[in-house]
């Protein structure tokens, strides 16, 4: 039985397919829309960012990350290389992201965005004692918080919450210093690996503790006290969207609610909208609220009436 042999592709037909998909595609990449950035200086890459952030959450939680052991007589020593190359590395990062964004929004003017990427690296590193001070109260009010909590090395290492609040810290400084990209990079990181969206703007207090922390969304102005608490699938966020005389969304217009000190909103709570909830105050479980409520407030829904129907039980 003869088979049957296909002819080789004319090479002039494989070339002037090439050619044709070739033109197709570059002219995608010339209307702006930003899905390419081949000219000029190069965006930070995501796995750069990234390499940054590891470095830091190093310094945050010295012996926890990927290097060796330290030795506290060679501490000094092992931080101080650390931050140098933080330096340089942190610095490059944020200077290509405010180049680029000089360069979208025509916005420089004269161009200080070398200046600007130098302050908020500064910034960033000299703020790690203070933050450091602060996320130890956070894996204190973790360990308090959670009767499962056995030890804090146990939180540090596990507790996705506590990854997401720390993440979003480090990128919180970085959003008040005004630098485009970098901070919701991180905080998306951060989604990813816990299943928990803190925006990079939401201002945080003190002993802050997400328990299980699957499902939970706070958006860009929500503020949160000292020593709240908020289980799984908690939503902050935002009612409407106050628009514009053209009908456009207003950037960074206040839409989110301020939640006051020692508060504690339980699973499934949604609370939407410029709204505050007072200090002490419990929201329960599957709550919708939209409205503010004075300090000392405890808000539930009602009952739901169960129905249970036993083995050998007749009717409904």
């Amino acid at each position: 039985m003869k088979h049957c042999r296909q002819p080789a592709p004319e090479p002039e037909r494989i070339t002037d397919f090439i050619h044709t998909v070739t033109l197709d595609l570059v002219r995608t990449c010339q209307d702006g829309i930003g899905v390419n950035h081949s000219e000029g200086n190069n965006l930070p890459r995501e796995a750069e960012v990234l390499d940054v952030l590891a470095k830091l959450l190093e310094l945050i939680y010295p012996g926890f990350g990927t290097r060796e052991t330290y030795s506290m007589a060679a501490l000094r020593f092992s931080v101080g290389e650390m931050i140098s190359s933080l330096y340089v590395e942190l610095n490059g990062v944020l200077q290509r992201a405010l180049n680029f964004h000089c360069r979208l929004t025509e916005s420089c003017g004269e161009c200080t965005c070398g200046q600007q990427a130098r302050t908020a690296t500064e910034h960033l590193l000299s703020a790690l004692p203070r933050l450091r001070e602060t996320i130890k109260k956070d894996i204190q009010a973790a360990y308090d918080g959670d009767p499962a909590a056995r030890s804090f090395d146990e939180v540090v290492i596990s507790y996705p919450g506590l990854k997401a609040i720390t993440i979003q810290r480090l990128a919180h400084i970085l959003y008040m210093e005004k630098i485009p990209m970098i901070p919701r990079i991180m905080t998306e990181y951060a989604h990813r690996i816990t299943a928990i969206d803190i925006h990079p703007g939401a201002t945080i207090g003190e002993g802050f503790f997400i328990d299980h922390g699957t499902g939970v969304v706070i958006g860009e102005t929500a503020t949160i006290g000292n020593n709240v608490k908020l289980y799984q699938g908690v939503t902050l966020g935002a009612h409407s969207f106050p628009k514009d005389a053209c009908g456009k969304i207003i950037k960074g217009a206040k839409r989110h609610p301020d939640i006051e000190d020692n508060v504690t909103i339980y699973a499934g709570a949604t609370i939407l909208g410029n709204v505050t909830i007072g200090a002490n105050s419990v929201i329960g479980g599957n709550v919708w609220l939209t409205e503010s409520v004075p300090p000392g407030t405890k808000v539930r829904i009602a009952d739901p009436e169960l129905t249970i129907k036993k083995p050998g039980e007749a009717g409904r």
